[in-house]
């Protein structure tokens, strides 16, 4: 599992700045909607420039199955993420592939992420991580809000293993506390390290992943002596 991730990566130049700076994974946004969407040409541009210990994470929000197999194979995703209304048989139907399931969280509520992994559980097909996003009606993430950091602490020791990945207005001057506050496998950030939408700033790159990797590495160090 990847621990820290830039999404929204829009062109090979930001792609390769994202793997200088130490980041583990870029996201490629397939999301027609959303200002950092990318098509086929451009996202394997970006994907045959970056070094082969990066993973590449494909963005889906509803994306139809055939579409999502189909840009897997020509980019060469490592993962996928359903940022969408996906259901668990999507997620069956993915056959072993690395799939992430977004969570768009509101108030203090974590049943729906519950419902949904026990679902998964039933098909045995869960996905290998939950990345919890702040929630925006009508919105699909990329906001700039934050997650509601209580929920995602609690859903920490409800989850049986499977890791949580915290999205949601992540910036280089509030990732530290975030980690803190959550304790997640993993940082997802886009608009908190970006000059505008699908743009990214090397400066903020840098001190993100470096903010993120030291509040993480201090997170495993604290786990480990208890």
């Amino acid at each position: 599992m990847f621990q820290v991730k830039i999404c929204g990566v829009t062109n090979p130049e930001d792609g390769l700045c994202c793997s200088e700076a130490g980041a583990d994974a870029i996201g490629l946004n397939f999301y027609p909607s959303s200002p950092r969407c990318v098509g086929l040409e451009m996202a394997r541009q970006i994907a045959r420039g970056l070094p082969p210990n990066i993973s590449k994470v494909g963005v889906f929000v509803n994306a139809p199955l055939d579409e999502v197999l189909r840009t897997c194979e020509e980019v060469g995703l490592d993962a996928v993420q359903l940022h969408g209304d996906e259901t668990p048989q999507m997620f069956a139907r993915l056959a072993g592939r690395r799939a992430i399931k977004a969570f768009r969280c509101g108030g203090r509520d974590s049943s729906p992420v519950l419902e949904f992994l026990r679902q998964c559980d039933l098909l045995g097909c869960r996905p290998c991580a939950v990345l919890i996003d702040a929630s925006t009606p009508g919105v699909y993430g990329g906001t700039g809000h934050t997650a509601d950091w209580p929920l995602v602490r609690d859903l920490s020791g409800m989850l049986s293993g499977t890791p949580i990945i915290l999205a949601g207005g992540l910036r280089p001057d509030n990732v530290t506390a975030a980690i803190e506050a959550t304790r997640p496998a993993a940082v997802d950030t886009a608009s908190g390290v970006e000059l505008s939408p699908g743009r990214k700033d090397l400066g903020l790159v840098r001190e993100f992943v470096c903010k993120a990797r030291d509040a993480l590495e201090r997170l495993q160090r604290a786990e480990y002596r208890t």
